[in-house]
């Protein structure tokens, strides 16, 4: 996995990570509300879609909370300012919650996933 190559590697700086780490739960979440036809505003906001996804998959927004602190990654890893760079540690702490995030939202779509696509 590409992420266990860049934690393996010694570098300056993993905001990388914490980019792609947010841009995964983002997607996986609005996946979910794509399924279930939940109209979202465009948004990198982790808790605006928990909390969009609540009615279709009960629990998800308490179950997940923590993927809320994935927003900020959403730009700031992007430009250089004046926050720290993401170290190796907290860069593997927001990969394992993404990785939850996406867990997460396969599972409340396994049966939709499972069903393949439809015919015709």
């Amino acid at each position: 996995m590409v992420s266990g190559i860049i934690l393996g590697a010694d570098m300056a700086s993993y905001d990388t990570l914490g980019f792609h780490a947010q841009q995964a739960a983002e997607k996986a979440l609005k996946a979910l509300l794509v399924r279930h036809q939940v109209d979202f505003r465009h948004t990198h906001e982790i808790r605006e879609l928990l909390a969009l996804a609540e009615p279709v998959a009960a629990g998800i927004h308490s179950s997940l909370a923590a993927a809320e602190a994935l927003t900020p990654y959403a730009v700031w890893t992007r430009y250089p300012g004046p926050q720290s760079p993401l170290d190796k540690d907290e860069a593997a702490r927001e990969v394992e919650v993404a990785r939850a995030v996406v867990g997460e939202v396969r599972h409340c779509l396994r049966s939709y996933l499972d069903a393949g696509p439809p015919p015709g």
